[in-house]
């Protein structure tokens, strides 16, 4: 899984709608509405941000860190690894199955 942030519920949205159509991820979380404080530059700042949560499996962590990273409008965005200690072996198998290549005919 990884972690990551955007300005918007509309950037979020449409990168988490490009993870999901690439196959590169099995589902996004969207939480809209969080408050960031940080420091950047010497200044600490404050933004509203919409959260991600991006479901995929493991051999896709770098793939995705790499859409992600192409796509988002900030200078250093956050996108941390997460890794998962224990999932439900039926999630798990819907997690590969959404994120393996198509077959092509």
């Amino acid at each position: 899984m990884l972690y990551t942030t955007f300005p918007s519920l509309v950037e979020a949205e449409k990168a988490g709608q490009a993870l999901v159509e690439d196959r590169l991820a099995a589902c996004v979380n969207i939480l809209p509405g969080m408050i960031s404080h940080y420091r950047w530059r010497g200044a600490v700042e404050r933004a509203e941000e919409a959260v991600m949560l991006i479901k995929t499996r493991a051999s896709l962590a770098e793939p995705v860190r790499a859409a992600v990273k192409a796509s988002h409008p900030y200078e250093t965005p956050a996108i941390l690894v997460l890794p998962i200690e224990s999932v439900d072996d039926t999630y798990f198998a819907w997690i590969m199955d959404s994120t393996k290549p198509p077959v092509e005919v």
